[in-house]
């Protein structure tokens, strides 16, 4: 197993170990709450830490605009950057955002919804951090449609620019943040001014 870090100085709680099993993993990032743990479909964990400030006050802003989207709807959930979903190839990964259909969420078991629910979201944001790969992303990017979900935004503050990704296997580059994202068809009348994360 290969485990990357990325960065250094982290005190990891718990054992890690080339068999572990889905509850094992969910009990050692229970462990280490402050981190961002991650694994991909070949279980090759990923460990990140906190977010900076500046990302960090951009994520709440996102979320703050879905949230507030999401309870005049009412027809799905919002979920933040430390829930993990349990893909259908297996990865775990941890969206800055995410928002699963009522519907969706309804096929979960009580259990199911406890732990890294096997789920994958309808519709992500993944937003770039200084310490971020950008071909990286894109290749996760690919990896959250591959497993189900219908739209998914990369926003790349430093060069301005969101990615758009869909499930017809499209993908739109936005350039400029000052313009607006749509949710489409999926998230009818959202919408996310990128002026904000200027």
């Amino acid at each position: 197993m290969k485990v990357i870090i990325e960065n250094f100085n982290l005190h990891v709680t718990g054992n890690l170990s080339d068999d572990m099993s889905d509850e094992e993993f969910f009990h050692f990032c229970s462990q280490n709450r402050d981190l961002k743990i991650e694994r991909d479909s070949n279980r090759q964990i990923y460990i990140m830490a906190p977010t900076g400030f500046e990302t960090g006050n951009f994520n709440a802003d996102i979320i703050t605009d879905l949230t507030n989207w999401n309870r005049i709807n009412k027809n799905g959930k919002v979920f933040d950057s430390s829930t993990g979903f349990t893909l259908p190839d297996r990865a775990v990964f941890s969206p800055d955002t995410a928002w699963i259909s009522n519907e969706k969420i309804s096929t979960l078991t009580k259990e199911q919804r406890k732990i890294f629910a096997p789920i994958c979201p309808d519709f992500i944001i993944e937003l770039k951090s200084k310490s971020d790969a950008i071909p990286e992303l894109q290749n996760k990017m690919l990896k959250w449609i591959e497993n189900g979900c219908k739209l998914a935004w990369l926003l790349i503050p430093e060069k301005e620019e969101a990615h758009i990704y869909r499930n017809n296997g499209s993908i739109e580059i936005v350039k400029g943040f000052n313009k607006k994202l749509s949710g489409e068809n999926l998230l009818p009348d959202f919408e996310l001014d990128l002026s904000t994360l200027k």
